[in-house]
């Protein structure tokens, strides 16, 4: 059956978060090892959601979290970074492949974002990165964070599709393993340099995904009726 929308992961399948907040990094706090701060940053991002995920904290939306992260890495550094650098998320560059994949894939998909980031944080990085959603989905309308089925399945109500008739587009073998286990489509798109050089995770497909793409315009190309 024929996808009638795709629904993408951001930070990692469409942009390339750690160069990005590494270059934020190194503009605010000189001194600090920017790609050292940027990676434990994110390191401290599926934690945070952790907690809200199985039960011990209310939904608290991702700037917060990045906010509150922030700051425990600062300490972790041995300095003092402002509020203002939490923006960064919103500052990141799309791969070199997103911005023309996704406008080959609109043309006869709906398109979305379906992250764990703000509607505000996504709304912003698609203003910043020129990414051409039709609209802005993910973990705020479902209250809560991926892999839980829940943010997949609004996703699809908020479509009024099917699950079966929405794919999941992801770089990451996880986020793929929890749509399917919510009844979507699944499309690979490997990102063997979102870690940095010596990335050793999600360099290949784990499952019989339905799509395994090696970009963007692959992806279209595969898609294309």
């Amino acid at each position: 059956m024929r996808a009638k929308a795709l629904i993408f992961d951001v930070f990692g399948t469409c942009v390339d978060w750690r160069t990005s907040v590494a270059r934020e990094v190194a503009a605010v706090l000189p001194g600090v090892d920017a790609d050292a701060f940027a990676t434990a940053w994110r390191a401290e991002y599926d934690p945070a959601m952790a907690r809200i995920r199985e039960g011990g904290r209310g939904y608290v939306p991702l700037d917060d979290l990045h906010r509150e992260n922030l700051h425990k890495v600062a300490a972790d550094f041995g300095v003092t970074a402002p509020d203002a650098l939490a923006h960064a998320w919103e500052r990141l560059d799309p791969w070199p492949d997103v911005v023309a994949g996704l406008g080959a894939l609109k043309r006869h998909h709906i398109i979305a974002p379906c992250s764990n980031g703000s509607i505000a944080l996504m709304t912003r990085l698609a203003k910043f990165g020129g990414l051409p959603w039709d609209c802005i989905l993910g973990a705020e309308i479902a209250q809560d964070y991926k892999p839980k089925p829940r943010v997949y399945l609004a996703a699809c109500a908020a479509l009024r599709l099917a699950p079966d008739r929405v794919m999941m587009v992801a770089a990451h073998n996880d986020d793929l393993h929890g749509a399917r286990a919510a009844g979507l489509m699944t499309a690979f798109v490997p990102r063997p340099t979102e870690h940095g050089p010596g990335q050793t995770t999600d360099l290949t497909p784990e499952a019989a995904w339905e799509i395994i793409a090696t970009d963007f315009h692959d992806l279209a190309r595969q898609l294309t009726p």
